[in-house]
């Protein structure tokens, strides 16, 4: 019974204290009511209502995905790529995407230098060896202008050097004998109708074969002169030598072949990556380690049609002044090209340009230390120049020192995006990989570029996209002639190793009024 007693007396005082616990808390909160003021909605600022009315003016061009940003869309949204949202791009944006910001000081301590994009020509020079050869244009032959024997033979020996009048043989011509005797027995006689006899008896001697200077010289010695003295019309070297002392040689026979040297032919082989640089009339230098100083001077001659299949090179020749002699056929000289003048290109230094393997990238300096990567197509190099085809304008700095580190900084800045979101992704799966895929999907033709066409497509299954506007890549050779503005069409395309999406198919849709419901209005 006293233990009931107690149990009891302890639980009415446990009440009894918490009974007093809350009337303490019910006082307490209606204290900081009344001490406290009523809280208001806080008033706008000056710098909040300066913050909003900027956002509010600034005009958005599209938005994109920074980690595909060839890709543009008309409207925000999920990125199809990946599970982030879409990103504005303003009109009124100082930097783009990928944009590094380097204070002076930094950039000093990095040693990051900047050069201007210049327009001006890229003269390469190209070099190769050849071989001297003799020039087949400057070629004499020599033959027997009627029948006889050779008596003497003052040039014994081929590669024998000659100049030019000089006495190469001495024929005996017995044909020559009666012809000469009948004009001397003529021009004896004495009469006055003698003229035509003696006209007869020298065209006999021309056609025997004599020339007009030894006509004359029977005429003004009147004396038989049987022999004919071969001599050299130009000087050179005896190319080929088939006559010898006391052999019978017919009208027309060749004797001698005399090939000149005061040019000379230079052969060379082109790799077909510095033919295209070579034109036929460039100005050549050539130079040979066996005349230390000297430089031979003359022109490309032709560039022969024909490539060899073993080394993929081409042939081209080149005629050389030779005043003296110096250059000998079969020597081997170094040739320097120098291609004719071309047109103005945009040129930077080679230093600048970072070369992925896949594409060329070269960071642009702006305004207030702000940097952004800018992928460009390069040209020739040349003098520790590169020739800038597409991607950058004349007068845009660029950096040439320095630029590795914030290429990475530009990259890394590029994925933050994607990695605030890695974790909510799920392990892909293996499978056919992305540029391997193909994606169907029927849409409307919005417009129609050089390079793009954009399309109001219905909802992608394969890619879970929703209705959308955006543009494809696309070349002219999938572009069918029947396809037009404002077309239904059905499409295929698959994403290419850089990130965009590529039209590999466009036919006209089969049912077009069901394709138009899935899309975007």
């Amino acid at each position: 019974m006293r233990t009931r007693t107690f149990i009891v007396a302890l639980i009415g005082l446990a009440l009894l204290c918490a009974g007093v616990y809350g009337v303490y808390r019910i006082g307490m909160n209606r204290g900081m009511e009344v001490a406290a003021p009523a809280r208001t909605p806080a008033a706008p600022t000056a710098a909040t209502d300066q913050k909003a009315g900027a956002a509010a003016d600034r005009k958005v061009l599209y938005w994109h995905d920074p980690m595909v940003p060839g890709q543009k869309f008309d409207k925000p949204g999920k990125s199809p790529f990946m599970d982030m949202d879409l990103v504005p791009v303003y009109s009124d944006a100082g930097a783009e995407q990928g944009t590094v910001a380097i204070s002076p000081r930094v950039q000093q301590n990095l040693g990051v230098r900047t050069a201007e994009v210049t327009t001006g020509t890229l003269d390469s020079t190209v070099e190769a060896v050849g071989s001297v050869a003799f020039n087949e244009r400057d070629v004499a032959l020599v033959q027997a202008r009627a029948n006889g024997y050779i008596e003497k033979l003052f040039t014994r020996a081929p590669l024998d050097p000659v100049r030019k009048g000089q006495s190469l043989a001495e024929l005996y011509v017995s044909d020559w004998v009666a012809a000469q005797e009948e004009y001397l027995s003529v021009r004896r006689m004495s009469g006055t109708a003698l003229e035509a006899l003696i006209d007869g008896a020298r065209q006999r001697m021309r056609l025997a074969g004599m020339t007009e200077e030894q006509i004359r010289l029977v005429e003004t010695s009147g004396k038989l002169h049987p022999r004919l003295s071969i001599v050299a019309p130009i000087g050179g070297v005896v190319a080929e030598l088939t006559a010898r002392e006391g052999m019978t040689v017919m009208t027309g026979a060749p004797l001698f072949r005399i090939n000149g040297l005061g040019t000379v032919w230079v052969n060379a082989e082109l790799p077909e990556a510095q033919a295209g640089e070579v034109r036929s009339g460039n100005d050549v230098e050539a130079r040979t380690p066996s005349l230390p100083g000297s430089v031979f001077k003359g022109r490309v001659s032709a560039i022969l049609p024909e490539v060899s299949p073993a080394t993929r090179t081409l042939k081209v020749r080149m005629e050389l002044a030779n005043p003296r002699g110096q250059l000998i056929p079969g020597m081997f000289v170094t040739v320097s090209f120098t291609p004719a003048r071309g047109k103005d290109v945009l040129l930077v230094p080679s230093e600048a340009v970072i070369r992925t393997g896949r594409r060329n990238v070269v960071m642009v300096a702006q305004d207030q230390g702000h940097f952004v990567p800018a992928e460009v197509q390069i040209g020739r190099e040349a003098d520790g120049r590169t020739e800038i085809v597409k991607g950058l304008q004349a007068g845009q700095k660029i950096v040439t020192s320095g630029q590795f580190l914030i290429d990475s900084e530009a990259s890394l800045r590029g994925t933050e995006a994607r990695l605030g979101s890695a974790g909510n992704e799920s392990p892909r799966l293996p499978g056919p990989s992305a540029s391997e895929a193909r994606h169907r999907g029927t849409g409307k033709v919005e417009s129609i570029g050089k390079d793009e066409i954009t399309f109001s497509h219905g909802p992608i299954p394969s890619l879970k996209w929703g209705p959308m506007t955006m543009g494809f890549k696309a070349s002219p050779q999938v572009r069918p002639k029947n396809i037009a503005v404002g077309d239904t069409v059905s499409f295929e395309f698959r994403q290419t190793p850089d990130g965009a999406y590529e039209v590999t198919s466009i036919s006209p849709a089969p049912d077009a009024k069901s394709a138009i419901k899935g899309m975007p209005k």
